[in-house]
């Protein structure tokens, strides 16, 4: 009868097909539909509805996350970055007032040229020759032990055209120069064979007097020079002036050698081939 009467009252079906009281089953269901419901979250400043099972959940103003990567450099990584790559410049490490990298043949010409009786060493190197960066810390020493000489830098690397002009094919390379007398000597060595820079330096540094202008790079390294199209570089040989027997002080320049006949092109073997070798330590 009881039984009758909550039927009759309002019962339901089960899924097993049993029928409960609506009272306690609604009650039930109605616990289980909250759970499940979406909950309202205030995202901003305002609620919305989600899905998360749970009361609410207040969030603050939603921050973008900064990226692993940035695209562009700070202003202290490209300062980091220059200093790193400075570092690494070890030839303008310990360099003296009498040291000078040169920028470019006419530099190179004009040097020599200006530098008048004083003794001037040509340093050929390379940044990537390890014998060449072995030498420099002597080398800097030796411009400190001797200010009144004129020490000359040419990097390999951004002169080799000029480099090839002037027959230079191995490194760390030499050559001294003085005066009207030119090229004193030229040469290649190392730390384990540093006694012929010593010996070459104590030869030369003494003071002579020497009469005629400077002669600086040879004529025919000048011509070579002039020659190459890869450098902004012009050199005219002036005329040699003979003296004319009829009148004392008269002179006139000899007559242009006319060219002999064409004939089979010249194959230059040797030296001019060969390429770079860097000395090691």
């Amino acid at each position: 009868m009881a039984a009758a009467q909550t039927v009759a009252k309002g019962s339901v079906v089960s899924p097993c097909g049993n029928r409960a009281a609506s009272g306690l089953l609604g009650r039930r269901r109605g616990a289980v539909a909250a759970r499940m419901a979406p909950s309202a979250v205030r995202i901003g400043g305002s609620w919305r509805k989600t899905a998360f099972p749970g009361g609410r959940v207040a969030l603050g103003t939603r921050r973008s996350r900064p990226s692993s990567r940035s695209l562009f450099a700070s202003p202290a990584q490209m300062n980091m970055n220059l200093a790193i790559g400075k570092s690494m410049r070890w030839w303008e490490k310990g360099l003296q007032p009498n040291m000078r990298e040169i920028e470019s043949a006419q530099d190179l010409v004009d040097s020599l040229t200006n530098a008048g009786d004083k003794l001037v060493i040509v340093d050929f190197f390379s940044p990537g020759c390890g014998g060449c960066r072995a030498l420099h810390p002597k080398i800097c020493q030796f411009a400190e032990q001797n200010p009144d000489v004129l020490f000359l830098q040419v990097n390999y690397e951004e002169h080799k055209s000029m480099c090839y002009s002037l027959h230079v094919h191995v490194l760390p390379f030499f050559r001294f120069y003085r005066g009207a007398q030119g090229r004193l000597c030229s040469f290649s060595c190392t730390n384990a064979t540093i006694k012929k820079f010593k010996d070459a330096l104590a030869k030369h540094k003494p003071d002579r007097s020497n009469l005629g202008p400077t002669r600086g790079l040879e004529e025919s390294e000048l011509l070579a020079l002039a020659a190459n199209k890869d450098l902004q570089f012009t050199y005219t040989k002036e005329p040699e002036l003979i003296p004319r027997g009829d009148a004392p002080g008269e002179v006139i320049a000899p007559e242009p050698a006319k060219l002999p006949a064409a004939t089979k092109p010249l194959v230059r073997l040797g030296s001019e081939e060969r390429s770079l070798v860097s000395s090691g330590r």
